[in-house]
């Protein structure tokens, strides 16, 4: 059975996946909102490397929505599975994007709120066919995965990737190119949702009364995770300072939701026991957030006015044998002749005459 079936744990870390995803949309916002302030009066631009937006209250009401955002996150991974939280972070796609269509006047055209639907369907598939995680209950046994082979190099090769996207892709094409920052905030976030994790854990044995304090994996976990999320920070705010929100924001999703189902995958294991038919769902359900995303993303720019929706569809034509007389009247120009007929005629009169004289 999926994790829909799972215990009561599962309704808690939904619940605040749930307000998670409405914060954090909520932040890319009013950070933007405070970039473009900064950007209106001259200072220095995030994407040129400036640390003006440290004096902007509106970025800092921003983190402080993504603060309490993560926070909700960070407890919803400690009741479920991350392949169960992480999706639902497409609920923040659309947070976003109505919002900046509101406050920012930023498009979002048909395309775009198809493309949002498709991502909330597609999260609830994945949450239905989501995978049991393999149990963690103690920093032992999360240890004991830490020190996973395939684990470590998959660490590896995300600190390698980040650093060369950093110092050598970022120079180069950071600025006219989204994909640089955002990987950089993906592969690290992989990282700092494992770090979440592990200190989930850590909480709830320092609750049950547990020396946990005395533990030294569980100070190394947060440390990590400052390091991580301050390199979130800075790459994101970069991302956003040059590439439009609603483009940010979902390519953002599809890249950190792909590295957070990969990294759990290989630390807790969690699709090890799977049956066929949740396998299927999660991944059909992944494909369909992607296909959500793309619209979103690839068809932005395209204007969508009502003229190019179907006669009947269209405001004013109730009549349906108006439409059908109107449709002939306005049909495509790919089944118009190259000339009209009287241009047709008046072009074979010239050249009989042009062939007489």
């Amino acid at each position: 059975m999926g994790a829909a079936a799972g215990p009561p744990g599962f309704f808690v870390g939904l619940g605040l996946a749930l307000a998670s995803s409405a914060f954090i949309g909520g932040s890319f916002i009013l950070k933007k909102k405070g970039l473009l302030r900064l950007c209106r009066r001259g200072r220095a631009r995030a994407g040129q490397g400036g640390h003006a937006y440290l004096q902007e209250w509106l970025w800092w009401a921003g983190l402080l929505c993504m603060g309490i955002g993560e926070a909700a996150n960070f407890a919803a991974y400690a009741f479920a599975p991350a392949t169960l939280v992480t999706p639902l972070g497409a609920l923040s796609v659309l947070v976003s994007a109505v919002l900046s269509s509101v406050f920012l006047n930023e498009q979002l055209n048909v395309h775009g709120k198809i493309g949002c639907m498709l991502s909330i369907l597609g999260s609830t598939v994945m949450v239905i066919h989501a995978p049991q995680e393999e149990e963690v209950s103690s920093l032992e046994s999360m240890a004991e995965k830490l020190k996973d082979p395939g684990f470590i190099v998959f660490a590896v090769c995300v600190l390698v990737s980040s650093l060369l996207l950093i110092f050598v892709a970022g120079p180069r094409y950071g600025q006219s190119n989204v994909l640089v920052y955002v990987l950089v905030c993906s592969a690290i976030g992989s990282l700092s949702v494992s770090c979440v994790k592990g200190l989930g854990i850590a909480l709830k044995e320092l609750f049950s009364g547990k020396p946990v304090l005395k533990e030294p994996l569980g100070w190394v976990l947060l440390v990590c995770l400052v390091i991580c999320i301050s390199v979130q920070i800075n790459y994101l705010n970069k991302a956003l300072d040059i590439f439009n929100t609603s483009v940010v924001t979902p390519v953002y999703y599809v890249l950190f939701t792909t590295a957070v189902m990969t990294c759990s995958a290989i630390l807790f294991k969690e699709w090890q026991h799977m049956v066929l038919d949740n396998i299927i769902g999660t991944v059909s359900g992944f494909l369909t957030i992607v296909s959500g995303i793309f619209l979103l993303h690839a068809f932005r720019d395209m204007p969508f006015p009502p003229d190019l929706l179907p006669l009947f569809l269209q405001q004013g034509r109730a009549d349906p044998h108006a439409s059908w007389r109107s449709a002939d009247r306005h049909r495509s120009c790919q089944h118009q002749p190259l000339l009209p007929p009287e241009d047709k005629g008046s072009r074979s009169t010239e050249e009989e005459e042009g062939e007489e004289g």
